[in-house]
């Protein structure tokens, strides 16, 4: 067997200081930990919380990462991502728990042959079975855990009850040890309530960070991605009479796990979300959960991707200007051309299907106007900064009759005859002459690069 502890190092003294000043923002051991072994669930489904720390059994994943030595290189570059921790390998649970405590051992722990010796020089301090009667073992003259087994057994257990000889046969591996692995629910909704009131919503940013990263770890053990996340918070007992509970949906194109990305986005709607009261709790709730596949990224340097996607930086400029502020175009199975296509938020996930256009709509100009321009006359020719040469046409459309016709009946019936023309001063243009009664002209449509 072969088993990995972890555990988050104490804070150092500049997060100390800052915790004296915001109190409410130190995000506390236990969704630390949760978080963690959530995290450790990719590396092997034997994870265990024990005396504040993490414990994962790795035999059965050695073939799977290549061996003892990168699996544990493996596990140190995916705990940096969440906060520095300290990291112990023995063959037993117990037994790299006390590594952990010692935090004098190499990082290369123990070895089955070396276990004995390795623990028996530990302090006592170290196996929580023994922590609690220290005074009495060290008035015994019990310095370390080797002493303590020279000790008959039988009186040992007598004095100290059986859990002290069971905890070293345990971390001795001489018993075997049985602990309550984590599980991951099936939904992901988490609730953080706050020690003091948050009287702005950006103030609740901290707290959605750290409800993000336990999503985080939730996603990468279940290999899935969202589409959303939905963030509910709840105002103070004196103000919940005259403020309802609020919430905010974030919804993103495509499934992803970049809570880096979700936290921009609700920062940015958070920066204009007035409370109407004092907020003391948070819910964050996953919305789309969708299974995810990521491709193995390159070696190569060029063919790293920095920064943002382009639909990342769509998505961060909508929440900060408003989703109908950027906005796409998006092709409609119709004729006509001023009805080829809409203009939707650009910020979500298309909602129609790919439409296959028609080959003769190849000639059809990049840039139509929204509203077609009246243009003059010269004779029989039309004139834009100058008389047209019609180059090509007629292409005749006649659309439009299953929306009615007529005044008063809101139809939009389509007889016109397209042209390429071309202008000395604008170059190629789109034009066409309206057959339709009482609007019978010729109008500019469209201009060519």
């Amino acid at each position: 067997m072969l088993w990995i502890a972890l555990a988050p190092s104490p804070p150092s003294l500049e997060a100390k200081a800052e915790a004296e000043v915001v109190p409410d923002l130190i995000a506390d051991a236990g969704a630390l930990l949760q978080a963690l072994a959530w995290a450790m669930l990719q590396f092997s489904p034997r994870v265990c919380l024990v005396e504040q720390a993490v414990l994962l059994e790795v035999e059965a994943s050695l073939r799977l990462f290549h061996g003892k030595r990168d699996l544990v290189r493996a596990v140190q570059q995916q705990v940096a991502l969440w906060q520095p921790c300290h990291l112990a390998v023995a063959p037993t649970a117990l037994g790299a728990l006390a590594l952990l405590k010692q935090q004098t051992v190499p990082l290369a722990g123990c070895k089955p042959q070396t276990l004995q010796s390795t623990l028996d020089g530990l302090p006592l301090h170290c196996l929580a079975a023994l922590a609690r009667h220290l005074p009495t073992l060290q008035r015994l003259g019990c310095r370390n855990l080797g002493q303590v087994r020279a000790l008959p057994r039988a009186g040992v257990s007598r004095r100290f009850g059986a859990g002290v000889l069971d905890a070293l046969d345990r971390a001795y591996g001489l018993k075997p040890e049985i602990y309550p692995w984590v599980a991951l629910p099936e939904q992901f909704r988490l609730r953080l309530e706050f020690s003091g009131r948050i009287e702005v919503a950006q103030g609740m940013l901290f707290g959605v960070q750290r409800l993000l990263l336990q999503l985080k770890a939730w996603l990468l053990a279940r290999q899935s991605g969202v589409i959303g996340v939905c963030l509910h918070w709840e105002h103070d007992m004196q103000r919940r009479s005259e403020a309802a509970a609020g919430s905010m949906e974030v919804r993103t194109a495509e499934a992803t796990r970049d809570t880096a990305h979700l936290a921009k986005l609700l920062a940015e709607h958070l920066a204009h979300t007035p409370l109407a009261a004092p907020v003391v709790a948070i819910t964050l709730e996953a919305l789309g959960v969708e299974r995810l596949q990521v491709g193995s990224q390159s070696l190569l340097p060029g063919d790293q991707v920095r920064g943002e996607s382009l639909q990342q930086f769509i998505e961060r400029v909508a929440a900060r200007l408003g989703p109908q502020q950027v906005l796409r175009a998006q092709a409609v199975a119709d004729h006509r051309p001023q009805h080829m296509q809409i203009w939707a938020a650009a910020s979500t996930a298309l909602t129609s299907k790919p439409v296959t256009l028609d080959p003769a709509q190849a000639s059809h100009p990049p840039w139509i106007l929204r509203i077609p321009l009246p243009l003059g006359m010269d004779g029989h020719r039309p004139v834009y900064q100058g008389p047209l040469t019609l180059l090509a046409g007629p292409e005749r459309i006649e659309a439009g009759w299953w929306d009615g016709q007529g005044e008063g009946q809101g139809g939009d019936l389509t007889l016109r005859d397209y042209f390429i023309a071309h202008s000395a001063a604008s170059g190629l243009l789109w034009v066409y002459r309206e057959r339709l009664r009482g609007a019978m002209g010729w109008y500019l449509h469209g201009v060519y690069g």
